[in-house]
């Protein structure tokens, strides 16, 4: 189970968008990376390929970044935090945070 899931808010550790925060799109678990709305933003040259109708030009869209540099907030104390793990009393395995104890799960 990663600590890091799609729609998660989370803050980003290291890199060039040190301290920003952002929603998580897609977790790439093959890979160990996420790719976090607005963040590690790169240009993609692309050519036209009227076959395919595809307009060609600089795009601009969000690169992966490694989930060793993001830390999930939580919803309830607001803040980065590490994740942990609990089981509730039907069972279900859910995150919580390390600060104040509450599910980061919905």
């Amino acid at each position: 189970m990663l600590h890091v899931k799609a729609n998660d808010q989370v803050l980003v550790l290291a890199g060039k968008d040190r301290g920003k925060t952002g929603r998580v799109l897609q977790v790439l678990s093959d890979r160990k990376r996420a790719v976090i709305e607005r963040i590690n933003m790169i240009y993609r040259h692309t050519r036209q390929n009227p076959q395919q109708n595809v307009q060609g030009g600089i795009l601009e869209k969000e690169a992966p970044v490694a989930l060793s540099n993001l830390q999930v907030i939580c919803r309830e104390c607001n803040q980065a935090s590490r994740v942990g793990y609990s089981r509730l009393s039907d069972g279900k395995k859910v995150r919580i945070c390390k600060k104040c104890g509450g599910t980061i799960d919905k």
